[in-house]
This record gives C-alpha cells, sequence and structure tokens, in this order.
C-alpha cells in the first residue's frame, strides 16, 4: 500500500478545501490529526485527514494543512473550522505530538517520519 502526504496550503481557503473534503468523503475518512510540533518556542499545528482507498486501489492518501496555524491564547479560527467540521460529520480527531518540520532537510522525509510514527501508534494500517 502507498501511504502519501498530499499538501494543501496554510490559508483559510486550504482549510474550507480540507474540510470540504473531510465532509465529501466522510465515509472514507479512516482518521483525522491535528499534529503539534514547536519550533523557538512557539506550538505550530497541521491538520490532516487519512481516507481509506477507494476500491481495490493501492493508495492510502492523507491530506495534510502543514504548520499553518499558531498557538495563540485563544484557539485559532482555523483550528475551530476544522473541528466543526469534523463534528458534524461524527469523527474525532487524534492529537499527536511530533518533531518540527525545519529539523528535516527534505519534506519528503519529514512525511515519511510522521508515517512511521502512525503506523508505530497503529493510527493507520500497516503496509501490506
Amino acid at each position: 500500500m502507498i501511504q502519501r502526504f498530499i499538501e494543501l496550503g496554510e490559508g483559510y481557503g486550504d482549510i474550507y478545501e480540507l474540510c470540504e473534503l473531510a465532509k465529501v468523503n466522510k465515509e472514507r475518512i479512516h482518521q483525522a490529526f491535528i499534529f503539534s510540533s514547536t519550533k523557538d518556542d512557539i506550538r505550530y499545528f497541521s491538520i490532516a485527514i487519512a481516507l481509506k482507498p477507494v476500491n481495490t486501489a493501492n493508495f492510502f492518501p492523507i491530506y495534510i494543512c502543514r504548520e499553518g496555524i499558531v498557538e495563540t491564547q485563544k484557539e485559532s479560527k482555523r483550528l475551530s473550522i476544522f473541528k466543526e467540521a469534523l463534528n458534524e460529520i461524527a469523527i474525532q480527531p487524534v492529537t499527536v505530538d511530533i518533531k518540527h518540520s525545519s529539523i528535516y532537510v527534505d519534506v519528503n522525509l519529514y512525511y515519511q517520519y510522521i508515517i512511521g510514527i502512525l503506523r508505530l501508534n497503529n493510527l493507520i494500517p500497516p503496509l501490506q
């Protein structure tokens, strides 16, 4: 099975797109994630949804808006939008603490690291 991240942007439009993907594919959602990381004492959030493969396809996509949400004293509007969209379709996101992407030279290495974390915690299926 191919497990791959598909990166969307960081803006409101991208958040709404991710939410719409979740709503349209609610039957395919394997899991939703809120990833938190820290860089220079600032906490960042990434949001993502993992979709089950279609029919006999061997592709497990994980759509992500990477590190575009900064922690503030009150909850970010972008994070609220994501949680509300998931609440509408009765999906509870899993929060995972990870390293910040700036540690990695290449974004593909960063995504391999996250896939490893998710597999080790049985949050996505193993390769078959």
